[in-house]
C-alpha cells in the first residue's frame, strides 16, 4: 500500500464505519488533548459539521484526487452540502490568497522558505503541544452540524484499509451514534451501525410492501447493500413508475402482498394508517394468505397498539413469526438511511433483520415485552413531535403578528437550546411557501389522534396533544392533508 503524506491543513476524506467517506481538513488539536495510542492518526475538521475526531491514516485520502469519484458515487442532500462548503472554503481561500499576491511577489525574495507543518508521527507526542491559534479557527473552516447526520451507503471502487475497531475516535458526544449502555432491561439497542465498517446484506429473501414517502427510500438502501428484495405498492397509479425503478436497481416485483409473502423469508410493509395495515394483511390476496410456518412479517407502519397485537396474533397463529417496527424520521431521513428504528415482539426476527436495520437506519431499538410495546413508544414519540410542530408554527405567527421578524426569530431559536436541524429546516421551509411533504400534515394528524386516544386508555391527560391536534385538524380543512406537516403553520393564517 502506497504511503499517504498528509499534514495539518490538507483536505481529506475521512472514513466513519459504514459511512461514505467525508469531507475534511486536518487540524491542529487542542493543546489538552492528547492523540489516542495506536496507529498513526490525524486530527480532522469535517465540513458540514461542528465535530472532529481522530481519523486513522488508513482511513483517510486526499480530496482532490478522489472528488469527482466520491461525487459520482454519494448524491445525499447533506453529503452534497458538505461538498459545497469546501468548494466555499477553497473560494475564500483562492481570494485570499489572489489578493495577496502582488504583496507576496515583492516580499518573498526577503523572506525566508516557510516551514511546512509537521506531519504527525505516531509516536510523536509533542506534535500536538503546539494546539490550534485563533487564526485556524475562522469562518472560512467547515460550517457546523453534525457527523451524525452523514449519509448512509457504500462506495464502489473506493478501497480503505478495514479495521475491527471504529476508525474514528469521538472527541465529543456529538460524535456518538447511540448512547451507553443505558442499564435498562427493557430498551436494548442494537450495535451502532457507525460501528460496523460494511454491511453483510442477510442471504433471507426480502419482500417490502408500500413505496410511500418513507417505503421509498427505506426500498433503495436495501438495495443499495446488497439485498435481494420483492416489492408491491398498494396505490394503482403509483406502482408501475415505483416499482419500475426499484425493478431498474434491481428488485422484484410481486403481483400481490400473497405473492411477495411466498416468495420472501421476511417481509416488511409501510403504510398509511391502522386501516391500511389490516387490510393489507386480512384483505384479498393479503399477507396472511402467503404466510407459511416460519415466513416472517414485520409491520413498520404508525399504528395503535390494538392493531398491532391483532395482527401479531393472526400471522403467529399461521406459524408466522411477527416483528414490529415502527421509524422514527422523515423522507429524507429514509432516504439517507438515517431513520431510527423502534422494534417489538420476536426478538429473533429482530436479530434476523439486522443488517436491514443497518441499510435503513443510524440506530434501532428494541423494546422488551409484548409486541405493541413499540406502536406505544412511536405514538408518544410523534405526539411530542407533532405538538412541537404547532407550537413553532405558533410562535412564528405570533412573531409576526406583533411585528417581529420571523427570520430573527429563527435565527434567535437556531442559537439557543432548542437548535435543531429539525427547527432550522421547518421553520426555513415555511419562510419560502415551500411545504413540499417530508412527513404528511394527515399522518401526524393520525399519530397525534392515536396518542390521545392511547391516554384515554389508562386515563392520562394529554391536553397538549389535543391542542396540537385540534390545529391540525383545522390545517386538514384547509386542504393541507397532503402536504408537509409545517404546512400547520397555515392554520393560523387563515
Amino acid at each position: 500500500m502506497a504511503t499517504v503524506h498528509l499534514r495539518i491543513g490538507d483536505l481529506v476524506w475521512g472514513k466513519l464505519g459504514r459511512y461514505p467517506p467525508w469531507p475534511g481538513k486536518i487540524v491542529s488539536p487542542p493543546k489538552d488533548l492528547k492523540k489516542p495510542r495506536g496507529k498513526k492518526c490525524f486530527f480532522v475538521k469535517f465540513f458540514g459539521t461542528e465535530d472532529h475526531a481522530w481519523i486513522k491514516v488508513e482511513q483517510l485520502k486526499p480530496y482532490h484526487p478522489h472528488k469527482e469519484e466520491m461525487i459520482k458515487i454519494n448524491k445525499g442532500k447533506r453529503f452534497q452540502q458538505a461538498v459545497d462548503a469546501v468548494e466555499e472554503y477553497l473560494k475564500k481561500a483562492k481570494g485570499k490568497d489572489q489578493a495577496h499576491s502582488d504583496d507576496k511577489s515583492k516580499s518573498d525574495k526577503g523572506r525566508k522558505a516557510a516551514k511546512p507543518m509537521k506531519i504527525i508521527e505516531e509516536d510523536d507526542e509533542d506534535a500536538f503541544k503546539g494546539g490550534s491559534s485563533d487564526k485556524e479557527q475562522t469562518d472560512s473552516d467547515p460550517e457546523p452540524s453534525s457527523v451524525r447526520r452523514l449519509v448512509a451507503g457504500t462506495v464502489s471502487g473506493f478501497k480503505w484499509e478495514s479495521s475491527p475497531a471504529s476508525s474514528m475516535e469521538p472527541i465529543t458526544k456529538r460524535l456518538k451514534i447511540i448512547e451507553e449502555d443505558t442499564r435498562s432491561t427493557s430498551i436494548q439497542a442494537a450495535d451502532s451501525t457507525a460501528i460496523n465498517g460494511s454491511i453483510t446484506p442477510t442471504d433471507k429473501r426480502i419482500g417490502f410492501l408500500g413505496l410511500g414517502l418513507m417505503g421509498s427510500g427505506v426500498v433503495s438502501n436495501l438495495l443499495k447493500m446488497g439485498h435481494v428484495v420483492t416489492v408491491w405498492n398498494r396505490t394503482a397509479e403509483k406502482v408501475q413508475s415505483k416499482c419500475d425503478l426499484f425493478i431498474q436497481e434491481g428488485a422484484r416485483l410481486g403481483r400481490t402482498p400473497a405473492e411477495v409473502v411466498s416468495m420472501c423469508d421476511i417481509t416488511f410493509s409501510c403504510v398509511s394508517d391502522p386501516k391500511a395495515a389490516r387490510d393489507l394483511v386480512l384483505g384479498p390476496s393479503g399477507v396472511l394468505q402467503g404466510i407459511r410456518p416460519g415466513k416472517c412479517y414485520v409491520e413498520m407502519s404508525t399504528v395503535d397498539p390494538e392493531t398491532i397485537m391483532e395482527l401479531a396474533q393472526v400471522i403467529t397463529s399461521r406459524g408466522g413469526r411477527f416483528l414490529e417496527a415502527p421509524v422514527s424520521g422523515s423522507q429524507q431521513l429514509s432516504n439517507d438511511g438515517m431513520l431510527v428504528i423502534v422494534a417489538a415482539g420476536d426478538r429473533s426476527v429482530y436479530e434476523d433483520c439486522s443488517s436491514c436495520f443497518q441499510a435503513m437506519g443510524k440506530t434501532s431499538f428494541f423494546i422488551a415485552g409484548e409486541a405493541g410495546n413499540a406502536a406505544r413508544m412511536m405514538l408518544i414519540i410523534n405526539m411530542v413531535q407533532g405538538s412541537f410542530m404547532a407550537t413553532i408554527a405558533e410562535g412564528l405567527t405570533l412573531a409576526q403578528a406583533t411585528g417581529q421578524s420571523q427570520q430573527t426569530f429563527l435565527d434567535i431559536l437556531c442559537h439557543g437550546q432548542m437548535a435543531s436541524t429539525f427547527v432550522d429546516q421547518k421553520c426555513q421551509n415555511i419562510l419560502q411557501g415551500n411545504f413540499k411533504p417530508d412527513y404528511y400534515l394527515k399522518h401526524i394528524q393520525k399519530d397525534l389522534r392515536l396518542a390521545i386516544s392511547m391516554g384515554d386508555s389508562v386515563n392520562h391527560p394529554t391536553p397538549m396533544a389535543a391542542a396540537a391536534n385540534e390545529v391540525y385538524k383545522r390545517a386538514k380543512a384547509l386542504d393541507q392533508s397532503d402536504n408537509d406537516m409545517s404546512a400547520v403553520y397555515r392554520a393560523y393564517i387563515h
